[in-house]
C-alpha cells in the first residue's frame, strides 16, 4: 500500500506541476470517475499545497452511467440542464485549470441503443460548445490523464485477476507518463524540448500538403495557409505553460477543411461513446467523408459521422513515430488518450484554433474562413503503422519524405 501511495504521489505531483501548472490563488476543476478517487485525493492535496484557493471535484460512476443510458428515454438523455453548463462556464471564466481523468471501460455502453448514445453526445456537444471552443483556443490550462478501472484493466489484461490487472495497468500508465522515473518533471522538460524541435522544423517548411501511403491508406491532405504545428506544452491566455495530454508523443496541426482526398484505414481500434469501432475505412472527397465501412461498430461510426455537418470533415493531423515509448510496450489500451500516442492519427470534427496564425483571437466564423473545420465533436483515430510513409509537399509540388516506414525521416 505504501509503495502504491508513493507512485501516486509522483503522478499527482506531475499532474499539478507540469500538467495544469497550478498557480497560487487559482482554481482547479477535476472531472473523473470514482475509480480514480485515490489519485483525485492526492491531486487535490498537491494543488492546495501549490496555493490553489479551490479544487472543485465532479465525479461519475460507470455503473450508474450505464443504468441511466439503459433506462432513461432518449428525450431525457438529451436534456442537459443549464445549471451544469453554467457551473462549467463559471470555472472557465475564472480561468480554472481543468483536469479530466479518464478511467471508464471502453465498452461501458456496449449494446445500448445507438440512437440514444447519439442523442446524448449531440446534446452534450451542443450544450458545452462554448467551453470546447475555449479549450481549443487554450483560453485556460487543461489536462487529460488516465487511471485504471477494473473493467478497463481487464480488457487490457484479460488473463490476470482484477487486482493484478489494475496494478499492471497502473504501472503501465505511470510508465507512459514518465512518473516512474526519479525526476518526472525533468523528464517532461526533456520531452517538451524534443517535440518542439520537430515542431520548429515543420513550421519552417510550411508545407502545402501531406501525402500518405500505406496498406489501406492513400490520401492527400492540404494544409491551410498560416497553419502552425504544435506539440507537448501549450501556453494559455495568461502566458502560463501546461501539458494538455499526459501522456503525449505527438506533434499536430490542422488540415484544410475542403482539401482532403483519398481513403484511409484505421490501424488500432477506436473507443467512442462506450463502444469499440474497428476495421474501418473512410473515403474523402473535397474534405468530406463520402463513403465508409467498418467491421465492428458500423452503426456507432455512422452516428458519429452524422453528429453534425462538421463531423464528416477533419480537424486535426498528428504525427507520432511507430518507434515510441507507448507503441513499444506492444499493448493496446483501447483508450484514445494512450493509443493515439502510439500511432499517427487524424481527427474527425473541430479544429484547434491555436494551430493557425492568429487563431486564438479569431471568431469561429473567421476560423472557418481560414479553412478550419468546426463541429461539436472531435474524435481522434489511429492510422499509423511501421508501413506508413508520409511526404511533405511544397508549393511547387516537390515532395520531401517526413515519415519513413512509420518513423521520422529527419
Amino acid at each position: 500500500m505504501k509503495q502504491l501511495e508513493e507512485k501516486l504521489e509522483k503522478y499527482a505531483g506531475l499532474l499539478v506541476e507540469t500538467g495544469l501548472n497550478v498557480q497560487k490563488d487559482g482554481r482547479v476543476f477535476i472531472r473523473s470517475g470514482v475509480d480514480a478517487l485515490p489519485l483525485i485525493r492526492l491531486v487535490t492535496k498537491k494543488a492546495y499545497e501549490k496555493g490553489a484557493k479551490e479544487v472543485k471535484v465532479s465525479m461519475t460512476d460507470d455503473a450508474l452511467t450505464r443504468m441511466h443510458a439503459e433506462n432513461q428515454s432518449r428525450e431525457e438523455l438529451s436534456t442537459i440542464h443549464q445549471w451544469t453548463v453554467d457551473e462549467r462556464m463559471y470555472y472557465s471564466d475564472e480561468k480554472a485549470g481543468f483536469l479530466s481523468i479518464t478511467s471508464s471501460s471502453p465498452e461501458l455502453l456496449k449494446g445500448v441503443d445507438p440512437e440514444k448514445l447519439q442523442a446524448m453526445q449531440v446534446a452534450s456537444g451542443r450544450a458545452f460548445k462554448d467551453f470546447s471552443n475555449r479549450i481549443q483556443s487554450d483560453y485556460h490550462s487543461w489536462c487529460v490523464a488516465g487511471y485504471p478501472s477494473v473493467e478497463w484493466a481487464k480488457l487490457v489484461y484479460p488473463d490476470k485477476s482484477e487486482e493484478e490487472a489494475v496494478s499492471a495497468l497502473l504501472d503501465l500508465i505511470l510508465y507512459t507518463v514518465r512518473a516512474d522515473v526519479e525526476d518526472p518533471v525533468a523528464a517532461w522538460e526533456e520531452l517538451d524540448r524534443s517535440l518542439h524541435e520537430k515542431v520548429d522544423y515543420l513550421n519552417g517548411r510550411k508545407y502545402k500538403a501531406l501525402r500518405y501511403e500505406a496498406p489501406g491508406t492513400d490520401f492527400v491532405m492540404e494544409l491551410p495557409e498560416g497553419h502552425l504545428w504544435a506539440g507537448a506544452s501549450s501556453v494559455n491566455e495568461d502566458g502560463e505553460r501546461f501539458m494538455a495530454n499526459m501522456p503525449t508523443e505527438e506533434v499536430f496541426s490542422v488540415p484544410k477543411r475542403t482539401g482532403v482526398n483519398g481513403y484511409v484505414s484505421n490501424t488500432l481500434p477506436l473507443s467512442y461513446g462506450g463502444n469499440i469501432i474497428d476495421d474501418f475505412k473512410l473515403t474523402f472527397k473535397h474534405g468530406k467523408v463520402v463513403d465508409f465501412e467498418a467491421g465492428t461498430g458500423y452503426d456507432v461510426l455512422e452516428n458519429l459521422l452524422n453528429t453534425d455537418e462538421g463531423a464528416r470533415y477533419l480537424g486535426e493531423v498528428a504525427l507520432v513515430p511507430h518507434d515510441s515509448p507507448i507503441s513499444n510496450t506492444g499493448k493496446l489500451f483501447y483508450n484514445t488518450l494512450f493509443d493515439e500516442n502510439a500511432s499517427c492519427h487524424i481527427a474527425l470534427g473541430s479544429a484547434y484554433a491555436f494551430c493557425i496564425e492568429g487563431g486564438k483571437s479569431m471568431s469561429r466564423e473567421e476560423l472557418e474562413e481560414a479553412g478550419l473545420n468546426d463541429s461539436i465533436s472531435h474524435v481522434d483515430f489511429m492510422i499509423g503503422s511501421e508501413e506508413l510513409n508520409i511526404y511533405g509537399v511544397d508549393e511547387d509540388g516537390n515532395e520531401e519524405k517526413i515519415f519513413d516506414k512509420g518513423n521520422w525521416a529527419f
